[in-house]
C-alpha cells in the first residue's frame, strides 16, 4: 500500500511539474514576469498532499484554476490610493482672499477666506481653483491656497483639534495616568480643545489656566479647520456687534438715569428734612438749641443713608432679564484682566461689568464673589442670573459662569472660545450665588 502511494505521488508530482511549466508559458505571453513562480513554489508542499489521491487531469485543472488566481493585475486595474489631502485647500493670503462667482476679478464677491481657513478643491480651471469652503462655493486664484501635499503640512499649524467626552462623566486628571491627582469631572457630550494630545492621553483645555488630561479611551477626536465666511453672514456677523454694542450703550444709559433718578429723590428727601427742621425751628424759638442739634443729625443720618445706598449698588432687573443681556456677548473675546463685554472680558470681568449695567455692585474677583457677592443658593435650585462657581485642584475658586436657564451658563471661558455658552457641568460646580431676585 505505501509503494503504491508512492508510485501515485510520484505520478502527481511529474504530472504538476509538467502542468507548472504550461502555467509558466501562458502567463509570459500574457505579459507577466517569471517571478511570478516564485509565488507558486511555496505551495507545492501543500499541493502534493491535496493532490495525492488525485488523477492527472484533476490535478492539471487545480494547477490551472490556482495560477489564474495568482496571476498579477494589469497596470491599467491597479488603483492608485488618494491621499485624503488631496483634495485640501488652504488659504495663504496674508489676510483673506475673496471667493467670486466666476473665474475672474470682475465677478461678483461671494465670500472671504481668510488666511489659515479651509476649503475643498472641486476643480481647476486655468489659475482659478473652484472651491467649497463652509457654506460658500466659488472661486479662488490658485496664487493663494496651499494645496494637497502643501497643505498638508499645514494642517496641525492651522487645523485644532477637540475632544468630545465620550461616556457618563470622565475624570480629568492633573497629569496623565489613573493614580494621579483628579482636577475636575467633565460630562458626556461636552466638547474641549485639545492642547496636547499623546499616546493614550490628551491634554484638554477647559477655562483659562485651568486644564487636564482625559483617557483616549473614553473621547472622540475631531479635526476642525475654519472655513470661509459668506459675505451674509460677515454682514450677520457685523449686524451682530452692533447690537451687542447697542445694548451696552442703551443699559449704560439707562443706568446713568437710574441712578439721576435715585440722585434727584435723595436730594428732595434731604431738602424735605430741612424744610421740616426750619419750619420746626420757627415755631419753637426756646428750643433753637436742641433743635439746631437735631437738624445737623438729620442731616448727617441722610447723607449717611444716602451714601450707604449708592456704596451698596442696589440694582435693578430681574435675574432673567440679566442673563438675557448677558447673552448678546456670547462670542466676544476673552481678554485676561478685561471687564469690556465688546472688547474683552475674563470670567469675573463679565459677570462684574454685566450686573454694574444693572447698577450691582459686586466684588471683582471670583474669589471674592464666591465669598460675599449677594447670598448663597444651592446649585440644583438655581435660576437665570445665579453665579455659579468653579474650583481647582487645590480647592481654590478659580472661575464663575452666569446661568441662564436650561442647565447652561454663559461665561468668559478662555482664549480660544472667549464668550460663550456650556453646560453648567461642563466642570464640576462648587456653589452658587443669589444677586438679583
Amino acid at each position: 500500500m505505501l509503494r503504491s502511494t508512492a508510485v501515485k505521488a510520484s505520478l502527481c508530482t511529474a504530472a504538476l511539474l509538467l502542468s507548472l511549466g504550461a502555467g509558466v508559458r501562458v502567463q509570459a505571453a500574457e505579459g507577466i514576469s517569471d517571478n511570478g513562480l516564485a509565488g507558486i513554489m511555496p505551495a507545492l508542499d501543500n499541493y502534493y498532499v491535496a493532490t495525492a489521491e488525485v488523477d492527472k487531469g484533476e490535478a492539471e485543472k487545480l494547477l490551472d484554476s490556482y495560477a489564474k488566481q495568482k496571476e498579477e493585475p494589469s497596470s491599467n486595474e491597479v488603483k492608485k490610493v488618494k491621499s485624503p489631502y488631496a483634495n485640501l485647500g488652504i488659504s495663504i493670503a496674508d489676510n483673506y482672499v475673496n471667493i467670486r462667482k466666476s473665474p475672474n476679478t470682475d465677478s461678483k464677491i461671494v465670500g472671504k477666506l481668510y488666511k489659515g481657513c479651509a476649503t475643498d478643491i472641486l476643480a481647476r480651471k486655468g489659475d482659478w481653483v473652484k472651491i467649497k469652503s463652509g457654506k460658500v462655493k466659488g472661486y479662488i486664484n490658485a496664487d493663494f491656497l496651499a494645496i494637497g501635499s502643501k497643505a498638508e503640512k499645514l494642517v496641525d499649524e492651522y487645523a485644532d483639534k477637540y475632544a468630545t467626552i465620550d461616556t457618563e462623566t470622565l475624570f480629568v486628571r492633573e497629569k496623565p495616568g489613573t493614580d494621579k491627582t483628579i482636577v475636575t469631572m467633565v460630562p458626556q457630550g461636552e466638547t474641549y480643545y485639545i492642547s496636547k494630545e499623546f499616546n493614550k492621553w490628551a491634554k484638554i483645555v477647559i477655562d483659562e489656566g485651568e486644564s487636564g488630561f482625559v483617557s483616549k479611551d473614553y473621547i472622540k477626536i475631531d479635526v476642525k479647520f475654519k472655513y470661509a465666511i459668506s459675505i451674509k453672514e460677515e454682514m450677520a456677523k457685523i449686524a451682530a456687534e452692533k447690537k451687542a454694542k447697542k445694548a451696552e450703550a442703551e443699559r449704560l444709559e439707562a443706568l446713568a438715569k437710574e441712578r439721576e433718578e435715585a440722585r434727584q429723590q435723595a436730594a428732595s428727601r434731604e431738602q424735605s428734612h430741612q424744610s421740616s427742621s426750619s419750619s420746626s425751628s420757627s415755631r419753637s424759638n426756646s428750643s433753637s438749641s436742641n433743635s439746631s442739634s437735631s437738624n445737623s443729625s438729620s442731616n448727617s443720618s441722610s447723607h449717611s443713608s444716602s451714601g450707604n445706598s449708592s456704596s451698596s449698588g442696589s440694582g435693578s432687573g430681574s435675574g432673567q432679564s440679566i442673563a438675557s443681556y448677558a447673552m448678546n456677548f456670547v462670542g466676544n473675546p476673552y481678554v485676561w484682566g478685561g471687564t469690556s463685554l465688546t472688547n474683552g472680558a475674563d470670567c469675573s470681568g463679565f459677570v462684574y461689568s454685566v450686573y454694574s449695567h444693572f447698577g450691582y455692585s459686586i466684588p471683582r474677583d471670583s474669589r471674592s464673589q464666591a465669598a460675599g457677592a449677594g447670598y448663597e443658593v444651592s446649585v440644583s435650585n438655581v435660576q437665570p442670573g445665579d453665579l455659579i462657581f468653579y474650583t481647582n485642584s487645590g480647592g481654590s475658586v478659580n472661575h464663575v459662569a452666569m446661568y441662564i436657564g436650561n442647565g447652561q451658563v454663559v461665561n468668559a471661558s478662555n482664549e480660544r472660545d472667549g464668550i460663550k455658552i456650556s453646560r453648567y457641568n461642563y466642570r464640576t460646580p462648587y456653589k452658587a450665588r443669589r444677586i438679583a431676585k
